[in-house]
C-alpha cells in the first residue's frame, strides 16, 4: 500500500505564496507518475500540476493551464517527496489541495481517474 502525506496548506494573501509538500512512504516506486488536484467547494477535482519520469534521474514537470506561469512542481527523489511552489496566488485558488500517484512511470492524460493513491488533503486559503 502507498500513502501519501500533504502539508504546507494555509492561510495567504492575494499575491503571497506558499509550497506544499507531498511524502510517499510505503510500497512506493521512486520513478511513477505523480501528480496535484484541488478541488473548490462545489466544483469538480482540477488538474494542477504532474511529475513523469523521462529517464537518466531526470523528471518532466506539466502545469495545468489555470495556474501556468505561476505555479512550478518538482521532486526531491531522495526524500520521496514531491512539492508544488505556488506564487502570486488569487482568491480562485482557494480549494482543498490533494496528492496523488499512479502504479505506472508514464500517463497519457492528466485525469483524477488516472491516479490509484490519494492523499488527504491539505486546504489553501488565499484572502483578497
Amino acid at each position: 500500500q502507498v500513502q501519501l502525506v500533504e502539508s504546507g496548506g494555509g492561510l495567504v494573501q492575494a499575491g503571497g505564496s506558499l509550497r506544499l509538500s507531498c511524502a510517499a512512504s510505503g510500497r512506493t516506486f521512486s520513478n511513477n507518475v505523480m501528480g496535484w488536484f484541488r478541488q473548490a467547494p462545489g466544483a469538480e477535482r482540477e488538474f494542477v500540476a504532474g511529475t513523469r519520469w523521462i529517464g537518466g534521474g531526470t523528471f518532466s514537470g506539466y502545469i495545468g493551464d489555470s495556474v501556468k506561469g505561476r505555479f512550478t512542481v518538482y521532486r526531491v527523489i531522495s526524500k520521496n517527496t514531491m512539492y508544488l511552489q505556488m506564487n502570486s496566488l488569487k482568491p480562485e485558488d482557494t480549494a482543498v489541495y490533494y496528492c496523488a500517484t499512479r502504479d505506472s512511470q508514464s500517463i497519457v492524460s492528466w485525469r483524477s481517474e488516472e491516479f490509484d493513491y490519494w492523499g488527504q488533503g491539505t486546504q489553501v486559503t488565499v484572502s483578497s
